[in-house]
């Protein structure tokens, strides 16, 4: 890396800023938080995510959704699809994260997010209780069968290599505070049951 971009580097100092995320949340009347949903693609991870903001929007809390494929086509349009760009495409997602809560705010990430290293390295960048795993458990069956995208019978075609549950492995969270299966749940008992989860906590 190079040396002027590089956190090690002595030209960088990172400047002590007086107010805490805690002063700006306050300004909001909330907690900022990270609610971080993670599974299969097809899960529901995307439509719970937007369904859960306007949710807690309606109740004055203040939001933003970081969707795996919208920052993919911005901040991260220049990683491929292989583990490498995957784990530097999430430790990215997560250091925005990390800015949003640190401005006060509650963000929701829907990322696969398939390996657990690199979803324990995000949790790390936040104080404790600020950063909520949610496993979106929808089964592999179910979510090749919805294939919304198409990508599970291009990735079984052969079209696309990399494709998680099918060359690539899905590592499920071992500890997620919170498990929502959305074959289980229709969506708005699905965003009743996380949104309900949040607010009590």
């Amino acid at each position: 890396m190079n040396e002027g971009l590089s956190i090690s580097s002595p030209r960088i100092s990172p400047y002590a800023l007086t107010l805490s995320s805690a002063d700006r949340a306050a300004l909001k009347s909330q907690r900022a938080r990270c609610v971080w949903l993670t599974g299969l693609s097809g899960a529901g991870k995307s439509t719970l995510a937007n369904a859960l903001e306007v949710y807690l929007n309606q109740h004055g809390l203040h939001t933003y959704v970081l969707d795996g494929d919208n920052v993919r086509a911005g901040l991260c349009r220049d990683l491929g699809m292989g583990a490498d760009c995957r784990r530097e495409n999430i430790r990215r997602m997560a250091q925005v994260a990390r800015l949003m809560v640190d401005a006060g705010l509650i963000v929701i990430v829907a990322a696969i997010s398939p390996f657990r290293a690199e979803r324990e390295a995000a949790r790390k960048l936040f104080c404790k209780g600020d950063f909520i795993e949610v496993f979106v458990s929808t089964s592999f069956a179910v979510c090749a069968q919805r294939d919304p995208k198409g990508l599970y019978q291009k990735a079984r075609q052969g079209l696309i290599r990399d494709f998680t549950g099918v060359d690539s492995p899905y590592e499920a969270p071992l500890k997620a505070e919170c498990e929502i299966d959305t074959q289980a749940l229709d969506m708005a008992e699905a965003c009743q049951h996380l949104a309900g989860f949040l607010l009590k906590k």
